[in-house]
């Protein structure tokens, strides 16, 4: 349920704070106090419309903020859950749950299935032709769910295998033509016949010949430096050295240390001296690892960025021809699971089907009666159950509740009941005997007794009060004999200051409420108004 609500900057509203209670919670007071604001509030919290107009004049932002007691929400910490939007006067929205940004629709989603508001232009719930069917299943209970049990895991497996068909390639044509391409990308990376880090090899071969010249050039002189230089110079150095070796240590270990030189450079200079020889400026062998360098790049530029993938991509292709070549076998087998699952899923449906004609007649019979305690005598609705050609989620069943409202009138939806006075009533028939399966826990009504009076307003308000025993109800009326069967009645008025107007909320004592159940009853408090508000009261 709404513990609490947190507004500020919308329309006449500043910035006030609504303790709500579990039960019938009834807002009434002056007009144009800012009590259709207060649902338009609630309504903006839950991921509405929302005008920038709305935005309190001279302020740059309007901000609503919720506090929902929801402690079998998988989303609520010690049982809460803050739910908050602050929009600006440039259309910038921040949406939160429990401090976590999330979307508008992320948003209406989420609350969907916490609060549900009702006014008289809002596309209610109930009037959702999509959610019929799981109004009607809600209501048959436990008869229903382990056959949707095991309808839907059939039903899951169906529409893989659907999946799976439409992967066939199409005709004859298109498969030929599927196979053309693959077998030619494949004998093509086939025919290269490329090894794993073959092009980096020959790179860098590609890079000596384009250098060779340079190479050459300068390992000459290397080698030329190495061999008749530095050698011969090692060489004039060592004889030296043995002539003074037999005066000192030192001396002979200076000539071991230079003779270990001497053979090292001998050793580079006849490496330095191969590699000479090696540079090679052989212009067929540079064109043939340029054009294999040409082809590896092409099949890159085609099938991977490296070697590794184009071999990946190439069992692919093999797996992917593969997969043509047997797919009539692959679909037959397939069809043949198909017609298994089809032939299983119509048996449950049909049981299925039985149950909620069954259910449906059921539930018609017990919104008629709720219609007719409502001062509908005439109204009749009925729950259709029709049965569909094609499988979905819910079977082969599509529902839709349909209503007379006049002896003579043919049966219509319920989204064209043209009366608001008719509507709200046929609402509140249905909501109280789905009050017990409905899963929506918080119910708003904005003004939905607009067009009764009477009986038929005292028969709302009972049905309003029936509701609330299974949920919070939150409403505004202008009704005494609906304002009277409140658990909890709430005062909202205006007053002005400095030229500004602003909307109060008062939580009313028994004594003030009886006050303002006679003032709205007759437009005045009177002995005569507060004695008939006694008497409502009594009632309730």
């Amino acid at each position: 349920m709404i513990s609490t609500l947190h507004i500020k900057n919308i329309g006449i509203i500043e910035d006030i704070i609504i303790d709500f209670n579990e039960g019938f919670n009834v807002l009434t007071g002056e007009t144009g106090a800012g009590k259709s604001l207060i649902i338009n509030a609630l309504n903006i919290i839950s991921g509405g419309r929302f005008s920038k107009e709305m935005i309190r004049n001279g302020e740059k932002n309007s901000f609503v903020e919720a506090s929902i007691y929801c402690p079998e929400n998988p989303h609520s910490v010690d049982g809460n859950i803050i739910v908050s939007r602050e929009i600006y006067i440039n259309g910038r929205n921040s949406c939160k749950i429990n401090g976590r940004l999330v979307t508008v629709n992320e948003l209406k989603e989420f609350m969907q299935d916490l609060i549900d508001i009702h006014g008289q232009q809002d596309n209610y719930n109930l009037l959702d032709e999509t959610k019929h069917i799981s109004y009607l299943d809600d209501f048959a209970g436990k008869e229903l769910i382990k056959l949707k049990s095991e309808y839907y895991s059939l039903f899951e497996r169906y529409c893989n295998i659907n999946k799976e068909l439409s992967k066939n390639y199409g005709d004859d044509k298109e498969k030929e033509r599927r196979l053309d391409l693959l077998n030619y990308e494949l004998k093509e990376i086939t025919n290269a016949k490329l090894k794993i880090n073959e092009d980096i090899k020959l790179q860098e071969e590609h890079n000596i010949m384009k250098n060779s010249e340079k190479l050459q050039e300068n390992l000459h002189i290397v080698d030329d430096s190495l061999s008749n230089q530095a050698i011969e110079s090692i060489s004039i150095s060592i004889r030296s050295l043995e002539k003074i070796s037999n005066f000192g240590n030192q001396y002979e270990e200076k000539l071991s240390e230079l003779k270990n030189i001497y053979y090292e450079v001998q050793e580079l200079a006849r490496d330095i001296s191969i590699m000479n020889d090696e540079i090679s400026f052989d212009e067929e062998e540079r064109d043939v690892i340029e054009k294999r360098l040409d082809e590896i790049y092409s099949l890159k530029r085609k099938y991977g960025n490296t070697i590794e993938e184009i071999l990946l991509y190439k069992e692919k292709l093999e797996n992917e021809i593969n997969e043509i070549e047997n797919v009539d076998e692959i679909n037959n087998k397939l069809k043949q699971e198909k017609q298994e699952i089809e032939q299983k899923m119509l048996k449950i449906c049909n049981n299925i089907t039985a149950i909620r004609i069954e259910k449906a007649k059921e539930l018609s019979n017990l919104i008629n009666k709720e219609l007719s305690d409502l001062e509908m005598y005439n109204a009749v609705l009925r729950v259709e159950v029709e049965n569909k050609n094609e499988f979905d989620r819910n079977g082969l069943n599509k529902v839709k509740f349909l209503i007379s409202t006049n002896k003579g009138e043919e049966e219509k939806e319920l989204t064209k009941i043209a009366s608001g006075g008719e509507m709200s009533r046929v609402m509140l028939g249905i909501k109280t005997v789905l009050a017990d399966v409905d899963k929506v826990y918080t119910l708003i009504f904005d003004e939905i007794d607009t067009g009764i009076s009477g009986k038929a307003a005292k028969a709302v308000g009972e049905k309003l009060r029936k509701i609330s025993n299974n949920h919070q109800v939150i409403i505004v009326t202008h009704l005494a004999s609906i304002a009277a069967k409140g658990n909890y009645n709430y005062f909202i008025s205006k007053n002005i200051k400095n030229d500004k107007t602003y909307t109060k909320v008062r939580l009313l004592n028994e004594e003030e409420t009886i006050k303002e159940i006679a003032r709205i009853s007759t437009g005045d408090i009177t002995k005569t108004s507060l004695e008939h508000a006694k008497e409502l009261r009594k009632v309730s």
